[in-house]
């Protein structure tokens, strides 16, 4: 039984995730729906929290200060409504909760930058899928121009009846 819920879990999981811990600096891109429009929104800030790295349920708590109020957003990694997250600075931290940050500000909050190698931390292109991605586009593509064409037939029927109702009209006048 634990082995297919493993089983299932590992499919639903992304191949490659960045390796994001306390104290990073990230920039988290995240797919928003609004209606019928989509649009991606960026959340950057300090994260003070990494659950269950392994897991499909794996999680970071990202804050950061807007207008003088601190924000936490939990972003789940494997989510396909996180489409990026990016890594800008990496500190120095001692612990996986970074709790003691919520009660400070300005320059108190700050963290011990430690150098790394940012592109390769950084760089997680799953190459499958993105072909993948790019093999479902085109056939998207190849289907919108059937139907475009069935439109277009249709159309020329129409406008060929059109002309045939309109002739009749003339010969019976």
């Amino acid at each position: 039984m634990f082995a297919l819920i493993q089983k299932v879990n590992d499919a639903q999981k992304k191949k490659k995730v960045v390796d994001v811990r306390s104290g990073d600096t990230v920039r988290v891109h995240q797919k928003i729906k609004e209606g019928s429009k989509e649009r991606t929104q960026i959340f950057e800030g300090t994260v003070i929290r990494t659950d269950r790295k392994d897991s499909l349920t794996s999680r970071i708590t990202v804050r950061k200060i807007t207008s003088g109020v601190g924000v936490e957003k939990s972003f789940l990694l494997h989510s396909p409504l996180v489409l990026k997250i990016e890594v800008v600075k990496r500190a120095k931290v001692r612990r996986n909760y970074l709790s003691y940050l919520r009660d400070r500000t300005g320059k108190s909050s700050r963290l011990t930058g430690v150098n790394f190698d940012r592109e390769a931390v950084n760089d997680v292109r799953d190459l499958e899928a993105e072909k993948a991605e790019a093999e479902m586009k085109a056939a998207a593509a190849d289907e919108a121009k059937k139907k475009a064409d069935e439109e277009a037939k249709k159309q020329a029927e129409l406008d060929a009846k059109a002309a045939a109702v309109e002739a009749a009209h003339k010969q019976n006048a």
